[in-house]
């Protein structure tokens, strides 16, 4: 039989939750004078680590003051048994969550680092997230009491009905793990594919990819039918990339001084203007003899593919500039057009017919019509 409650009891048990409670509160103070002071620095690692920290430690604190409390009350075992076991759950629950929170961070950090942009493939971090919650349930279940075996038989049972049913929301998630594990299409790469969409990646989440136009507007395309098509990436293995630009000039004009100012007009544009590449080697090359023009090609390098449209922009206006300096003439299609009068135009082999009246003499319209056969 267990004795009565006393003052003694119930201040011994107050003095352990409050100190629980004060321990945590100076460890989360602590633990937010630590995360400052880990933003300053470059790695993510020691942020992921204090925020984990900030999560658990306070929550444990508490938990243990709760538990020192209930030591110090004359309870039965059962009870004791009882509020033990739910404290273990609640920690084994807070330590879930952090542990889940923490394992996704580290692999969003690893997955920026190996892309090297801002943005995620949360496909890696939501698969994560999963396992570790699902394990944090199945350890909660066997601390309750409850067998796990019966539940991982069934799971097994019905995944094969479930992996039936989802066919193409699988088909979707192992296009996505294959696509990032075969590192052909990373978040931040700009790719074109054959059906015409072009942009930056995004995100590759278990569905669907997020690739963001230049327009900004975000086209979703779906993981299989990604992996499935023809696609040109314009990142990899290089994000630099050369364009060309046509141009032409008269027939009048010194080929070699054209070709030294147009030189020296690429390498301005390369130095000075932001997207272009100052190591890129200027390259003019003659091509065509035109109708009314020598044909010939500009090449240009650029930092990546957005970087193309400004790059054009500049040498256009600065190779237009420098050719009227120069007096180096850029000639307009020209067309010459004959016009001749009416009674000038001849008819092949008209004088070699004969005259209508002529023939109506030598015909015999008198006679009967023969019937038609």
């Amino acid at each position: 039989m267990n004795r009565a409650v006393t003052l003694h009891d119930l201040i011994v048990a107050g003095a352990a939750l409050a100190a629980g409670i004060v321990t945590a509160l100076l460890v989360r103070v602590t633990l937010r004078w630590l995360g400052k002071h880990a933003l300053k620095t470059r790695w993510s690692g020691d942020d992921i680590l204090v925020d984990a920290l900030r999560a658990v430690v306070p929550w444990a604190a508490v938990a243990g003051g709760l538990a020192a409390a209930t030591a110090a009350l004359p309870l039965t075992a059962a009870v004791q048994r009882t509020v033990n076991r739910t404290l273990m759950v609640l920690l084994i629950l807070v330590v879930t969550l952090t542990a889940a929170r923490v394992i996704t961070g580290v692999v969003r950090s690893f997955a920026q680092s190996r892309s090297g942009v801002a943005g995620s493939a949360t496909i890696f971090a939501n698969i994560t997230r999963i396992i570790v919650l699902a394990m944090g349930f199945l350890v909660v279940l066997q601390t309750l009491g409850i067998s796990i075996a019966p539940l991982l038989t069934a799971l097994g049972v019905g995944g094969l009905a479930v992996a039936l049913a989802l066919q193409d929301t699988l088909a979707n998630l192992f296009a996505g793990v294959h696509i990032l594990a075969s590192k052909t299409v990373q978040p931040g790469d700009y790719i074109r594919l054959s059906s015409g969409e072009e942009g930056y990646v995004v995100d590759v989440n278990w569905r669907n990819t997020v690739v963001r136009q230049l327009s900004n507007n975000l086209v979703i395309i779906p993981n299989t039918q990604l992996a499935g098509t023809n696609m040109t990436n314009f990142t990899r293995p290089e994000q630099k990339l050369t364009i060309l630009v046509q141009v032409g000039v008269g027939y009048d004009s010194d080929l070699d001084h054209v070709e030294r100012v147009t030189t020296e007009v690429i390498d301005g544009v390369m130095k000075d203007v932001n997207g272009g590449d100052p190591d890129h080697e200027a390259a003019v090359r003659f091509h065509t003899f035109g109708d009314s023009r020598i044909g010939l090609t500009v090449i240009l390098g650029v930092g990546e593919f957005s970087d193309q449209y400004r790059i054009k922009h500049e040498f256009i206006k600065r190779l237009h500039q420098r050719y009227r300096h120069e007096g180096i003439r850029i000639p307009s299609p020209a067309r010459t057009v004959a016009l001749q009068k009416p009674e000038d135009i001849v008819i092949p082999h008209q004088r070699d017919l004969p005259d209508r009246r002529d023939l109506s003499d030598r015909c015999d319209l008198s006679g009967p019509v023969p019937p038609v056969p």
